[in-house]
């Protein structure tokens, strides 16, 4: 959620987030309040809001590789006691730093320039509150770079030619995105109950293209069969929401609040398989598709204080939803025949009824249990990626994939507590998670598609806990640690294995058409390691007009695997990454200086991989440097 406004589409997500009132962290379910499609819950970015007074800031930075950031904002009043304003804007870019020595081209690729910006209208006069917000977004640089065989065959070590700063490709590698919008929240005060009203609307524009294979066939890097580069394009998008509140906004020992929320987004989406000489711009295959989404719900939650100290919260709410998709695919002309014309559809339709229910109980004025139960539910989806499909004349035979509506039960509880004379506090949950219908996508493989799954069961249980500590007057410390346990539960699930030569780990079986299966049961969900720890510390030490400081903030994760199988090559090892910022800042808080680095110990692992026709990878980002000012007045 980007001001109470929904981000469906990935590509919407992407907006940079800026100037920030607060981010809130609502863990999952929260099918009650948000509906379908949040059975881990909700990331909430608030934008620092218009007021009365004169106000702003500027930040700017510099680091590595030319890279430039700045952004700023400037707001106040235009009619006193009436209407207020606030301009927001963000710039980021970086050098291309990439050579590519097939081509024999200097820092072909890696480089980007974005730029967005935020204006909000704020209008207060008697019950009435309006507020206005639009926004852009233009992208213009590289797509994720893939590297070929960057994976050492039978481990998961980066070969000995793998290189940040180089490529031997001959694809092409581009990115553009844009990306506009607009809501309106109005709020009306009826004497005691609040009506609010939320209207949004957002549309994108990308188009992305990228050399899959990551090198250049029969030439190398390693072993590559033959090229493979393909687009894809939104041309057309439009997103709508509405939602409408009414709560009792003076509700002492009964708070409750209801609604309606509609949804509708229409996507056109184009995709390319390059490779055909005889097309003007080398186009081997084209895919159209079209999908409309239809979405309405009605939901109420309501709190009571059942003691002065145990609070009960509970809460429905019914989601409604309707999907029509259709898609063409159009082999070029001269293209190496992989499939056929042909066209699909498909229309979906699913009801369903999210709930939870919590007690909160306050021991102390510093302690507090509590315990939640809830439901969460991820709608039915559709998915064609049709580019390579086999499967004759009806993309339904091979292009086109459904998964039906995953619903899961959570459980949970946990103390929030302030200790030590309020100057540390921590809180524990342990959570149980029980999921039905687990949608899962089987990315990559042979056939380089994505497929649609349904797991009959998944499971996953743990426990988080989070900590702040102040020792002293001038240092700082937090902490974060979980563990999470997944688990794939189906017997009968199987997927097509990579295309590329890794060493699967998984029991396989041997299909006549599909050829060779993993058996995925027991397998941990994919990218979910099974630890997480974060820790930052600040040491603040006062001089005569402010306070030089020293910041570090340190993430590890335990190992992951890449995709529902399992093999040798394609995981991550555990990782662990770590900041360092030293700097000064003004008694006032106006003016600041700082250095910085980020992942400083020169950490270089996989983020990721292809298992297409290779053992191609991704790695994290390389070590950066740079200096910062701030400035608020």
């Amino acid at each position: 959620m980007i001001d109470e406004v929904v981000q469906e589409n990935p590509l919407l997500r992407g907006f940079p987030i800026f100037d920030t009132e607060r981010v809130e962290v609502l863990r999952g379910p929260q099918g009650t309040l948000f509906g379908r499609n949040t059975p881990a819950g909700t990331i909430s970015f608030v934008s620092k809001k218009p007021t009365q007074e004169t106000e702003g800031y500027l930040s700017a930075s510099y680091g590595r590789k030319n890279t430039i950031g700045a952004e700023g904002a400037i707001g106040g009043a235009l009619i006193d006691g009436v209407l207020s304003a606030r301009l927001s804007m963000k710039y980021d870019r970086k050098d291309n730093f990439i050579d590519n020595t097939f081509t024999g081209e200097k820092d072909a690729i890696g480089g980007f320039s974005e730029t967005a910006a935020r204006l909000q209208l704020m209008y207060e006069k008697g019950p009435l509150t309006a507020l206005f917000n639009a926004h852009a977004r233009d992208l213009d640089g590289s797509a994720r770079v893939f590297v070929a065989n960057a994976i050492t065959k039978g481990s998961n070590n980066l070969s000995s030619t793998f290189s940040r700063n180089s490529v031997y490709q001959n694809g092409q590698n581009d990115l553009d995105v844009s990306s506009q919008g607009g809501s309106l929240k109005l709020e009306y005060d009826l004497d005691g109950l609040l009506l609010t009203s939320i209207t949004g609307y957002e549309t994108a524009d990308v188009y992305t293209r990228g050399d899959i294979d990551g090198g250049v066939a029969g030439r190398g890097p390693g072993f590559i069969p033959f090229d493979s580069e393909t687009a894809d394009a939104l041309p057309d998008h439009a997103q709508w929401t509405q939602e409408l509140r009414l709560s009792n906004a003076d509700g002492e020992r009964l708070r409750w609040q209801t609604g309606l929320f509609y949804f509708n987004e229409d996507v056109t989406a184009y995709g390319y398989s390059y490779g055909n000489a005889t097309d003007p711009r080398n186009i081997a295959i084209f895919t159209d598709s079209r999908q409309e989404t239809k979405t309405w719900a009605l939901f109420g939650q309501a709190s009571y204080d059942l003691t002065e100290q145990l609070t009960f919260t509970g809460g429905i709410r019914y989601n409604d939803e309707e999907k029509d998709f259709s898609v063409t695919r159009t082999l070029k002309p001269g293209a190496f025949p992989i499939g056929t014309n042909g066209t699909g559809a498909a229309s979906l339709s699913d009801g369903q009824v999210t709930w939870d229910a919590s007690l909160t109980y306050k021991a102390t004025d510093d302690i507090n249990l509590f315990t939640r139960i809830a439901n969460g539910y991820r709608a039915p989806s559709i998915q064609s990626r049709p580019l390579f499909f086999t499967g004759g004349a009806n993309i339904n035979n091979g292009g086109l994939s459904i998964a039906k509506a995953e619903t899961l039960m959570s459980y949970e509880a946990g103390i929030k507590s302030n200790l030590w004379e309020r100057k540390a506090r921590l809180n524990v949950t342990a959570f149980y998670t029980d999921i039905n219908n687990q949608q899962f996508t089987a990315v990559g493989g042979t056939s380089n598609n994505n497929t649609l799954i349904n797991a009959d069961g998944g499971e996953g249980y743990g426990f988080e806990a989070e900590l702040e500590l102040l020792p002293t007057e001038n240092l700082l410390l937090t902490g974060g640690l979980s563990y999470n346990h997944t688990e794939i539960q189906d017997k009968t699930l199987r997927i097509p294995v990579c295309g590329g030569g890794c060493t699967v780990t998984d029991p396989t079986v041997v299909n006549p058409v599909l050829g060779t299966l993993a058996v995925l049961d027991g397998n941990s969900f994919p990218n979910a390691p099974k630890w997480i720890l974060s820790a930052t510390a600040r040491y603040g030490i006062p001089v005569s007009t402010g306070e030089v400081y020293v910041f570090t903030d340190w993430n590890y994760r335990s190992k992951v695997n890449f995709f529902l199988y399992t093999s040798k090559e394609f995981y991550s090892d555990s990782k662990l990454e770590g900041g360092l910022k030293v700097g000064y800042v003004s008694d006032d808080e106006k003016f600041g200086v700082a250095v910085f680095g980020r992942n400083i110990t020169n950490e270089k692992s996989l983020e990721g991989a292809i298992d297409f026709n290779n053992l191609t990878g991704i790695v994290n980002e390389a070590p950066f440097y740079g200096v910062e000012i701030t400035s608020k007045f």
